[in-house]
């Protein structure tokens, strides 16, 4: 007579209890991705904001502008950026101006500003308050504007 081979009833649940208890401790890991795929990307908003901003300066300083209280420049796209001492000024539109994506139809949403002394805006991923990108606009001739990632809840949220 052969001898069936197989795994028993309780050897079964046992595996099963084991396998769960595993994907309960992997899962927030897992979940804790969808945190850090939304932090690199503010970080890459970060860094698209200062680099039109660094190109904005450049156009202000060809027209001599980089001294001037306000004055006003024009994007890539042929959009009027209004400026604070050759760096944009801290309003929805004149980021929305010179970065892509920025608005109601983009990816990164306007949540406030201009707010403080000196005046600064915050951009960032909807439903998302724990992190956003704050821009402050330069507070005068030889203090430039400064992008900072935020994790200040005051700032991410509306």
């Amino acid at each position: 007579m052969k001898k069936q081979g197989g795994f028993t009833l309780i050897e079964l649940v046992v595996v099963i209890v084991i396998l769960g208890i595993l994907a309960v401790t992997a899962a927030p890991r897992f979940i804790n991705l969808q945190d850090d795929a939304r932090d690199a990307t503010l970080k890459g908003l970060q860094g698209a904001i200062q680099g039109a901003s660094g190109m904005v300066y450049g156009k202000a300083a060809i027209k001599g502008l980089e001294s001037a209280v306000s004055g006003s420049v024009k994007s890539g796209a042929g959009e009027d950026v209004d400026i604070v001492y050759g760096y944009p000024a801290a309003s929805s539109t004149a980021i929305a101006a010179i970065v892509q994506g920025i608005g109601d139809d983009g990816d990164f949403k306007f949540i406030k500003g201009p707010v403080g002394t000196p005046p600064a805006v915050t951009f960032g991923i909807e439903n998302y308050t724990t992190q956003c990108v704050k821009y402050t606009q330069a507070e005068n001739a030889t203090t430039p504007a400064k992008v900072e990632i935020s994790k200040e809840e005051t700032d991410c949220k509306k």
